[in-house]
């Protein structure tokens, strides 16, 4: 049987926005799908876990936040706060103990939701190179001279990007929202078992990033995964088929 799809309205008034949801039925332990900033909630990755609920017979369910892929919204509007609230609120809908699974920023908005939601429903956390802090660690730091002028008199700058022949825009907002959020600089205590696989020559999220986030996690087991010659997306057959075997461990333990 093949994923249904519907919809989710978030938010009131002015800041309502409508989510597209993708809600494979099943058993336990639940699968929820994080994507990535500016991906969508049919890359190859996202299609590898709804093969696997297939396969394995369990609940899947992804979305597109925000101005991403099929959801409404403006893209120009999105923060962190609005993302995760997005998060939030698809997640309320699913029922019994979940895996969470996100890719490059999904794994920081996994953090969130976990630290926003509790851990009495989550299983564990699979996280795909991992852009915790991403627009204060990641994405400030590369700015040229041109880029910051941008944002001082525009309040957004144009990002080249790999992976679109337009550049991505990001906004002043976004920027001072993930203020708010930061993670790294102190213990990260979510409780329960995290899984991280990082690709080797990943140029977006560097493995010295994901080492950087496993240092904070001191109470929690967790796993690194140091994939050789894996870029960013970590999409290859292999990569696909390395996820598959990580979300059937955790499920088991």
């Amino acid at each position: 049987m093949a994923a249904t799809a519907e919809t989710i309205t978030v938010g009131e008034g002015d800041a309502a926005r409508t989510l597209a949801v993708l809600r494979r039925r099943g058993g336990s332990p639940g699968l929820f799908w994080l994507g990535g900033f500016r991906s969508d909630m049919q890359g190859s990755k996202a299609e590898a876990l709804d093969q696997l609920g297939a396969e394995d017979g369990w609940a899947v369910t992804r979305f597109d936040y925000s101005g991403h892929g099929q959801s409404g919204g403006d893209f120009l509007h999105g923060t962190i706060t609005r993302w995760l609230e997005e998060a939030c609120t698809v997640f309320a809908t699913t029922s019994g103990p979940q895996i969470i699974v996100g890719s490059s920023m999904g794994g920081w908005l996994a953090l969130l939701l976990a630290k926003a939601v509790g851990v009495a429903r989550i299983r564990a956390l699979v996280l795909i190179a991992p852009a915790v802090d991403m627009t204060a660690a990641l994405m400030e730091p590369g700015f040229t001279h041109e880029q910051r002028q941008q944002l001082a008199e525009t309040g957004r700058a144009l990002v080249p990007s790999a992976y679109s022949p337009e550049p991505y825009p990001i906004t002043q907002a976004l920027l001072e929202d993930g203020r708010a959020h930061l993670m790294l600089g102190r213990a990260i205590d979510i409780g329960c078992p995290i899984a991280i696989l990082q690709g080797a020559d990943d140029p977006d999220v560097p493995r010295a990033h994901a080492l950087r986030l496993v240092e904070h996690l001191l109470t929690d087991p967790v796993s690194l995964t140091l994939i050789p010659e894996g870029d960013h997306r970590l999409s290859r057959p292999e990569d696909l088929d390395l996820l598959k075997r990580t979300i059937r461990r955790l499920a088991a333990d």
